[in-house]
This record gives C-alpha cells, sequence and structure tokens, in this order.
C-alpha cells in the first residue's frame, strides 16, 4: 500500500515542477520579446560572472572584442536586457530544484509501480539535457532551429510528468465514467496534439521573423512590423481556425457524454479557455501592432493547449482499460 500523504507529495511537487516549466516558457517569451536573448552572451556565466555586472564598467574595457572573437559581434551590455535574462535562468535552476525533489518522493513507487519512479528519473536527466541544450542554444547565437528544439523538448518533459502523475492516480482515473464516449476521440485526441505542435514549429519560425524584423526597426515603430511578416505567419495564422475547429469537436463530444461535475468536464472547459486566449492574444499580435504582453502570452497558452490535450488523452486511456 502506498501511504497517502507521500503520494500526495509526490503529486504536488510533480505539479509544481510542471507550474515551474510554465513559468520558465513564460520568462522565455519575455526575454524574447523584450529582445534581451543575448543578454548574457555566454552560459552558463553571464559575462564571465556568476552575478551579472550592474553597470558597464565592471567589464574589461575590452569586452567587445573578446565577445567578438567568441563569435559574438556587436555585443554591447544592457541592465535591463542583461538581468532580464539572468531572471530566466534563475527560474530555469527551480526547475532542477522541483524534478529532485519529486523524483525523491516517487520512490514510493519503486514497489508498487515503478514506472512511476523511472518516468521521473527519466525527466531529470531530460532537464539535465535541456540545460545543455540551452547553452547550445546561446553558443548557437539563437539560430531558429535550436530554439524550436529547445522548445519541443520542453513540451515533452511536462508530457513526461503529467504522463508520471497520471499513472500514480491510474486507479482513480480507471473508475472515470466515459464509456459513451465515442472511441473515435482518442485517434482525433492525437491529431489535435499533433497539430498544436505543428502550430508551436510554426510559431517559433514566426517568432524567428519578427526577431529579424524588430531587429531593423530596433524594436521600436511595432505598428509597422506587420507590413514585413512572412508567409509563414499567414499559414500560422489559418492553420489557428483548423486548431479551433478540431477542439471544439472534441470538446462537445466529451461534454455532452459525461456529468458535468466529471473531472474531463472541467478539463475541456480549461481547454477551450486557453485556446481562445491564445487566439484572442494572435489577434492582438495581427491587428494591435505586436504589444510586446501579449508575444510571451501567446506562446505560453500554446503550451498548455498542448499539456492539457495530452492530460484528457492520458484519462481516456486509462479509463478505457
Amino acid at each position: 500500500m502506498i501511504d497517502k500523504q507521500a503520494a500526495l507529495r509526490f503529486r504536488r511537487l510533480g505539479i509544481l515542477a510542471i507550474f515551474s516549466i510554465y513559468l520558465v516558457i513564460l520568462v522565455g517569451g519575455l526575454v524574447r520579446a523584450s529582445g534581451a536573448g543575448m543578454g548574457c552572451p555566454d552560459w552558463p556565466t553571464c559575462f564571465g560572472q556568476w552575478v551579472p555586472p550592474t553597470a558597464e564598467s565592471q567589464l574589461p574595457p575590452n569586452y567587445h572584442e573578446i565577445y567578438a572573437e567568441r563569435g559574438y559581434k556587436n555585443t554591447q551590455f544592457n541592465l535591463i536586457k542583461t538581468w532580464t535574462e539572468y531572471a530566466n535562468r534563475l527560474v530555469g535552476v527551480s526547475i532542477g530544484i522541483f524534478i529532485i525533489f519529486t523524483v525523491w518522493a516517487s520512490r514510493i513507487y519503486l514497489k508498487a509501480d515503478k514506472g512511476v519512479f523511472y518516468l521521473s528519473l527519466s525527466v531529470l536527466f531530460l532537464v539535465c539535457f535541456q540545460g545543455w541544450l540551452g547553452s547550445a542554444v546561446v553558443a548557437s547565437n539563437l539560430k531558429p532551429f535550436m530554439i524550436t528544439l529547445h522548445m519541443l523538448l520542453a513540451l515533452f518533459i511536462v508530457a513526461l510528468l503529467i504522463y508520471a502523475i497520471a499513472r500514480s492516480q491510474h486507479n482513480f482515473i480507471a473508475q472515470l465514467e466515459t464509456k459513451r464516449i465515442p472511441t473515435m476521440v482518442n485517434g482525433v485526441l492525437v491529431v489535435a496534439m499533433i497539430m498544436t505542435l505543428l502550430q508551436v514549429m510554426m510559431g517559433t519560425q514566426v517568432r524567428e521573423a519578427v526577431d529579424l524584423i524588430a531587429n531593423e526597426h530596433k524594436y521600436i515603430e511595432r505598428q509597422y512590423w506587420r507590413d514585413s511578416f512572412p508567409l509563414i505567419f499567414y499559414v500560422h495564422r489559418s492553420f489557428s481556425a483548423l486548431v479551433l475547429f478540431i477542439n471544439l469537436w472534441l470538446s462537445w463530444k466529451i461534454y455532452k457524454n459525461v456529468v458535468k461535475e466529471h473531472l474531463l468536464t472541467r478539463s475541456v472547459y480549461g481547454l477551450m479557455g486557453l485556446i481562445v486566449t491564445a487566439i484572442l492574444a494572435g489577434v492582438s499580435l495581427d491587428r494591435l501592432g505586436m504589444p510586446a504582453v501579449a508575444q510571451p502570452i501567446h506562446l505560453l497558452m500554446a503550451n498548455l493547449i498542448f499539456g492539457m490535450q495530452f492530460f484528457i488523452y492520458i484519462c481516456l486511456r486509462y479509463a478505457r482499460k
């Protein structure tokens, strides 16, 4: 028998770890929206220091040449950008702390269900790899492919954590009444998750194009950025209608076939709320001159949508069994 308090501790730590990942995604979006991605041109230190400088006078007089030799031309110290990127790294450290505690808490499942422990342990290794990949992103001078890979790995880590937590609660989830939900919903959910991933990938390409446009405009005159948007932006915008339609269909099929206080009912409410928020943030980016605050919100919603879709999928799988 698993101690209830120990099981609850594992779930809470796992959920905290998930929220910390989403927080890093949000802060990372703020970093990109503010153009602070290269606020720290090296990793894991920042301008060669564990605690970044607060004034340019604290750097070597020839620091421009030093970083130019390392492949970072036109490196210029900016207090706000440097500390914004440094804050992003500090938040990232919280992931590792919560994951370590989560793995420690998951040891109670070594006898009852080793899969929960090994899933948690796998997440720890992936988070370490993600940290290395973050340094590679900086070293690549923010290449689009590296940024996309970094984002997809974050989604995979969240999915593993959701699966580990759901697996630890499989007896409860298996009792959910889902017989009236059409079996094809599972397959359509997989398609919906793939579509969300495609949207995220296209979004990162749009984000890269916006970064180039922003640099050309020196991060001002946002109302004119839209005139230079590439074709991928319009594909991304149109594809959102398909994402909305398929998720509406899924939500309706689940909603009308379960009781209203059902876990899945609350989940589809959350899913549709996230999608509507993501679309509104996207519309504001398109029509309101690319407000900086909307960019990280749009990115965060896309990641939350995938996480919610995956949670619903896992619940249906366990309930079917």
